[in-house]
């Protein structure tokens, strides 16, 4: 029963909304990737106590007071991501590439002339691309139940101990469109699912039924889930920091982030004889954010660097724009074709997001000129996440922030890095990045797995199941005083779940229709990544 008297409160809800927000849109827009110059990313990103590096305005800003001169530099990179599907044994792989600007910077320094106290300041922007979304996976399997059937106990429990959804309030007519319906605004994938033929009243002679069945007999002989996703997370940095004796740097970032994510997908299910059903979704999400970045670092000796930053919350202002097709056939019914879609017109939601801060620790050791050791620990706490209303920054969505909280937590993050100098012009560095599981038990069980609200008509999502990790490497070559080139390869891996549907939490409250319990498919996403940073010191 966990969670239900939360999503009753979500389906009550009477806005048009409620079909853009869903705790997975929440996560997969609060992640970032290791981002920053090819020098930070082959290091594993662990730059915290360090400085000297333009990745430092995302993360800790403080140093930037490390720096001596002015400087410029650009980052270009490759990315392969090869995503593999195995569905009860049945494999797919697909893969995807991508080519772009990582990253570009400026850093200007300003000396104060004194030899104690404030030393100089120095002020910078960056633009980096700290998430990329851009990958593509297919899934083919048999599932022991169809999408049918979950789209039937979405309508037969809409509002929970209240019942579903009446039949009449369904039924298109000349003078009344469901989608329109104020007090189903939560509830576009079953009326989707029922103009489409996906499942059928148990009396439609009675305009006030609310109990629902999947129109197909048996269970899908095969179930084909194909997704394409784009886009990207972009962030516009605005940094100051200063020297105070060469022993304390303090840095203050002021950030701007653009998404600009899309998801196209296909559910297609084949049953007996040439009965089969599909969904097709596109989503287009567009989103603003403000936030801000603080950090400290302290040389007490010149070989031990100690730092400490706050990176707030990030304040979106988002937009959603989504579009949605179903169609079935079922030889033996009258018609036996049947197809709809959602409407152009109100297919737009606004909404406000709140991402979690970020606190980073970190701890660096300096051996003369030829060698650095750094490490970085961040702490995150998921359950922050916040959905609400567009207007007004009013994040007080109790029902969709509770099951936010239910279902995740802090997670962790381990950065380490190493540069070695074997001559004075060439440099060699390695670094390792591990993420902990940010979920909990509630969505990583998949023997017990607890049911999850997705929003609109798009029922699949993504659960990680493992922690992530990150394997990095790079060379750094000064050609002149003032020209450089850095190279980096980073390598991650993720394990995640897909699944095509939720599970229903509950038995439809006795009215003999089973808990719909779909198989997740095992995705092992692996992505190479190629960076080159080019600089200029003046």
């Amino acid at each position: 029963m966990k969670k239900i008297l939360s999503f009753i409160g979500i389906m009550l809800t009477v806005c048009v909304a409620t079909f853009a927000q869903g705790e997975m849109d929440a996560f997969r827009f609060s992640q970032t990737d290791l981002n920053g110059s090819a020098r930070s990313m082959s290091m594993g990103g662990a730059f915290g106590a360090l400085g000297g590096d333009m990745s430092a305005m995302s993360h800790n800003p403080a140093g930037l007071g490390v720096y001596r001169s002015s400087e410029i530099q650009g980052t270009f990179d490759f990315n392969n991501t090869n995503v593999k599907a195995d569905w009860g044994g049945i494999k797919n792989s697909r893969q995807y590439n991508a080519f772009g600007m990582d990253n570009f910077s400026y850093e200007g320094y300003f000396p104060t002339g004194f030899e104690r106290g404030i030393k100089g300041w120095n002020i910078g922007f960056s633009y980096n691309k700290v998430k990329e979304f851009n990958r593509k996976y297919s899934a083919a399997g048999k599932a022991q139940f169809s999408l049918a059937d979950y789209v039937a106990s979405r309508a037969t429990n809409a509002f929970g101990s209240d019942g579903g959804i009446y039949l009449n309030e369904l039924q298109l007519t000349d003078t009344y469109d469901p989608y329109y319906n104020h007090d189903l605004s939560g509830q576009w994938l079953p009326i989707l699912g029922y103009e489409s033929g996906f499942y059928v009243p148990a009396d439609d002679r009675n305009p006030q039924n609310d109990i629902y069945y999947g129109a197909f007999p048996n269970a899908p002989q095969e179930t084909v889930l194909d997704i394409r996703e784009r886009g990207s997370m972009k962030e516009y940095n605005f940094s100051a920091a200063t020297n105070i004796s060469d022993v304390v740097f303090l840095g203050m970032t002021l950030g701007i982030t653009d998404i600009d994510y899309r998801m196209a997908s296909r559910h297609h299910e084949t049953f007996s004889g040439s009965d089969n059903l599909t969904l097709e979704n596109s989503l287009e999400t567009e989103g603003t954010a403000y936030s801000v970045n603080l950090g400290v670092i302290v040389r007490p000796i010149n070989a031990l660097r100690l730092g400490v930053a706050f990176n707030s919350p990030k304040w979106y202002k988002m937009t959603d724009y989504y579009f949605a097709t179903g169609d079935s056939y079922l030889g033996s019914d009258n018609p036996p074709s049947m197809s709809a879609e959602t409407p152009v017109e109100n297919s737009v939601a606004d909404y406000a997001l709140q991402t979690p801060a970020r606190w980073i620790f970190s701890v660096a050791g300096v051996i003369g000129t030829s060698a650095l050791l750094s490490l970085d620990y961040e702490l995150t706490d998921y359950r922050m996440m916040r959905l609400g209303e567009r207007e007004g920054d009013d994040f007080s969505f109790d029902a969709d922030n509770s099951i936010i909280n239910d279902d995740f937590k802090y997670a962790h993050t381990i950065k380490a890095g190493a540069e070695i100098k074997p001559t004075p012009r060439l440099a060699v560095r390695a670094g390792y990045v591990w993420q902990s599981n940010p979920m909990t038990h509630y969505l990583t069980d998949t023997n017990n797995p607890s049911e999850v609200y997705t929003a609109g008509t798009v029922p699949h999502y993504t659960t990680i199941a493992a922690p992530t990790a990150y394997y990095t490497t790079g060379l750094g070559y000064r050609f002149t005083p003032n020209f450089y080139m850095d190279f980096a390869y980073i390598y991650r891996v993720q394990k995640e779940k897909l699944y095509p549907f939720s599970v229903t939490g509950q038995e439809d409250y006795g009215l003999g229709i089973p808990t719909v319990e779909p198989s997740p498919s095992d995705l092992t996403v692996k992505t190479s990544r190629f960076a080159l940073t080019l600089g200029y010191k003046f």
